[in-house]
């Protein structure tokens, strides 16, 4: 791995001197897995590069994926109401949600606790609206048990179904929504107020998948080559079209930390840390990274198992951003 020995000496550090209690950390090019290395233990067991990790957020561009399938099938547009799939939602709104607004996190939903105890359908229509959709941009992950509810309707398959076979056309098996395929559990999730277990339970379609690094090496590799083993080309492209240009964002996403987003994608065009500007991709709640830059013809993969992630903790992920865009 000498091309990217500073990339793996930063995770190596921040397991060895916390606060990572483990890490996999992997790059590839187009051409597949050039770099992938495990780092500490928990309970007397190393980690491995073939351990599955909560994803968290990371899911929500695989799901993305997925609906993006069924928009080339013509059986969704970016425009389809989410009232097709769920005729009870929003009875009491004067806006109308579409699909864009619900992978943008522009729909105005409010936002429940992670692992809701109400469930995830009853909370999508109880808790009224935050904003009328599309005219601001606030973080939201019950707004894809919307896109979930549009794939299932849109194909008639169950949406794991659907978001599995994604993976699988990357050659990525090891996606699921089983939480206990996994040995690494969030460290100091009840400390951050998440029930683990109770949110493992839900199946989110925003938030609940677990896969291997290798599995989202081979998504970002397909993603590189832009060869339409996922989606096509003229969907690649518009899936990394800013939705959320020119709107008002709120926190955590806020306008000083220079992106927007996407057809569920992360688009980090001006974040003012990075040496890259067109990398995309997206974090997870305990600290999962998963990033591709086209222009360096890399992506990078990391797993790692911190409740409310490292961020919290000062650590600056733009770091290894910039150690692995630099080698590349």
């Amino acid at each position: 791995m000498p091309r990217f020995d500073h990339a793996f000496d930063w995770v190596r550090r921040h397991v060895a001197d916390g606060p990572l209690p483990t890490a996999v950390l992997g790059v590839a090019t187009a051409e597949g897995v050039v770099a992938l290395d495990a780092f500490g233990s928990e309970g007397g067991r190393a980690a491995s590069v073939d351990d599955h990790y909560p994803l968290f957020s990371i899911t929500k561009p695989i799901v993305g994926l997925a609906a993006l399938r069924l928009v080339e099938q013509g059986r969704l547009t970016f425009e389809t109401p989410l009232t097709s799939a769920v005729p009870e939602f929003g009875a009491e709104r004067d806006d109308v949600v579409r699909l864009r607004h619900l992978v943008s996190h522009t729909s105005g939903i409010s936002e429940p606790p992670m692992e809701t105890p109400l469930g995830l359908r009853p909370s999508l229509l109880a808790l009224g609206r935050d904003f009328e959709a599309g005219t601001v941009s606030r973080y939201s992950t019950i707004a894809f048990e919307g896109v979930a509810a549009l794939i299932e309707h849109a194909s008639g398959e169950p949406w794991e179904r659907v978001v599995t076979a994604v993976a699988e056309r990357a050659d990525a098996p090891g996606l699921t929504f089983d939480a206990d395929v996994s040995p690494h559990a969030p460290v100091d999730a009840a400390a951050q107020g998440v029930d683990y277990a109770r949110f493992a339970a839900l199946r989110h379609p925003g938030s609940g998948a677990l896969a291997r690094a290798a599995d989202l090496l081979a998504i970002g590799s397909a993603l590189l080559r832009n060869d339409g083993a996922l989606v096509a080309p003229v969907t690649y492209d518009a899936m990394l079209r800013p939705l959320t240009a020119g709107l008002p964002k709120l926190d955590p996403y806020v306008e000083s930390r220079g992106q927007d987003w996407g057809f569920t994608w992360n688009l980090r065009h001006s974040a003012p840390g990075l040496l890259a500007r067109d990398t995309f991709g997206h974090g997870g709640w305990a600290g999962t990274e998963f990033w591709i830059t086209p222009s360096r013809g890399v992506c990078f993969v990391l797993l790692t198992n911190v409740g409310g992630g490292f961020r919290r903790l000062g650590v600056d992920s733009d770091e290894l951003h910039n150690a692995v865009a630099a080698a590349a």
